[in-house]
Order: structure tokens, then C-alpha cells, then sequence
């Protein structure tokens, strides 16, 4: 029993050792993933800045943004622009916390928790409300640029923007009873 022990003993330590370097060696980040990390991070800071002039060096100049406020898609850097300043000029205290990032040669993923006050009415929320959200932004990059963005948040996270959210609660159970007595 001692010799069986043993042996398992010795050959779980190997493959223990061997799984560690096979692990470190699929965690290593390529030069073009920390480049595109990069550029998502310089993304972010020029949105909480509001300054955009550097932009260019980071989305390409046909990029689309999946993720504007009015649903509708955002095409060229030049619109991306535009619309990152009307978000920082539309919040004060404007912040946005990585709470975990990853990235590959192709795409960066985002765990963000933004925060700010709003300036003017904006999403259903009137002007004062604060904002305190989280969201997963998805970047796809080509050639060290960002050409397409998408940004999913949690369907919890959108009901508190939306205006009678408490409502729709009710509406809820309501909707649910009657299908019971059905």
C-alpha cells in the first residue's frame, strides 16, 4: 500500500510540475496583446479626460461603436470623437475603475465599474442622479487599432436607469399571476 502511495505521490508532483509550465507558457501576453491593452487604457482615460486629440493613434478611421447611447452605431473616428466628448460633457465625476482586463492579438475585454453624476437628463435619469454601473466592454482590434466596440451591461444595471424602473417589478408579478391562473 506504501509502494502505491508512493508512486502516486511521485507521479502527481510530476504532472503537478509539468501542468505549471505548460500554464505559465498559455499565460504569457503577446506584444501585440499588450499593445491593444494599451490602446483600451488610453481609450478609457481620454474619455474620463475628455480629451480626444489622440485618439487616431488608437481606433482606426473606419471603427464603428456598437454601444452609442441612442442604440444606433457610431462609424468613423471622427464621430467616436464627437461622441466621447458629449458622454464626458454629460457627466461630472466622471470615472471609470478596470476592475479586470484581458487581452489577445485580436480583442481587449473590459470589466468596468463607471461612476459620475449626471449633468442633464441622460438614459431615462434626470439631471443630479448618479451613476454607479458596470459593464463588459468588448474592443476588436486589427493592426494595433481598435475597429469595433461593443459594451454589455447587466439587465439589473439597466432597469435602475430606466425611468419607473419599481414598476416594472409589479408588471412582473403581475404578468406572472396571470399566467398562473391561466
Amino acid at each position: 500500500m506504501k509502494k502505491i502511495i508512493s508512486i502516486f505521490a511521485v507521479t502527481l508532483f510530476c504532472f503537478s510540475c509539468n501542468n505549471e509550465k505548460t500554464s505559465n507558457a498559455t499565460t504569457a501576453t503577446s506584444d501585440a496583446a499588450k499593445k491593444n491593452l494599451d490602446a483600451s487604457n488610453a481609450i478609457v482615460k481620454a474619455i474620463e479626460s475628455g480629451d480626444v486629440s489622440k485618439l487616431g493613434d488608437y481606433i482606426a478611421a473606419d471603427a464603428v461603436d456598437h454601444s452609442s447611447e441612442t442604440g444606433k452605431d457610431v462609424v468613423g473616428v471622427d464621430s467616436i470623437k464627437a461622441s466621447m466628448v458629449r458622454m464626458h460633457d454629460m457627466y461630472s465625476n466622471m470615472k471609470f475603475d478596470i476592475i479586470k482586463e484581458l487581452g489577445d492579438d485580436d480583442y481587449t475585454f473590459q470589466w468596468v465599474q463607471f461612476t459620475g453624476t449626471c449633468k442633464v437628463p441622460s438614459m431615462g435619469m434626470p439631471a443630479g442622479t448618479k451613476m454607479d454601473m458596470s459593464s463588459l466592454e468588448v474592443t476588436k482590434f486589427k493592426d494595433g487599432k481598435a475597429t469595433e466596440h461593443w459594451s454589455f451591461v447587466q439587465p439589473a444595471e439597466m432597469m435602475k436607469m430606466m425611468p419607473g424602473s419599481g414598476n416594472m417589478d409589479k408588471m412582473m408579478d403581475n404578468k406572472m399571476d396571470t399566467t398562473k391562473k391561466m
